[in-house]
């Protein structure tokens, strides 16, 4: 078998802070969750999993966390580029750092908004859908 992604794991250091910002995406973490060392849900079809830094040091030793850009980017796909400006606008709202939506390129709404362990999270649809 060749290997299949199945799941991408976030380390945080504030877990209430980082699963409200993928419920605020939409995500269906499960409440109560917070309390928890490990967390899991689903987003199109991958598991995205939250570990704590306590829960990480606990396998063996001090965790030290990534410096510098682009230590992780997850992109979420939206229906249309009015989405992708309407799930932005909920970001912006809440106080997230976020980047404005424009019209790449490559023919895509996008958008960046960042979650609160400095992941960038991209948003995207084509354009004209």
């Amino acid at each position: 078998m060749t290997p299949q992604l199945n799941a991408i794991g976030l380390v945080t250091t504030d877990l209430a802070a980082s699963l409200r910002f993928y419920r605020l995406l939409g995500l269906d973490i499960p409440d109560g969750a917070e309390s928890q060392p490990h967390v899991e849900a689903v987003a199109g079809g991958i598991r995205i999993m939250w570990d704590t830094v306590a829960t990480v040091e606990s396998f063996g030793g001090p965790y030290t966390p990534p410096t510098g850009d682009a230590r992780v980017a997850l992109a979420f796909a939206c229906a249309d580029p009015a989405e992708v400006d309407a799930v932005w606008s909920r970001f912006a709202d809440a106080g997230h750092s976020v980047t404005e939506p424009f019209d790449a390129p490559w023919g895509q709404r996008y958008a960046t908004v960042v979650d609160p362990d400095g992941n960038g999270v991209d948003l995207f649809a084509p354009l004209g859908s």
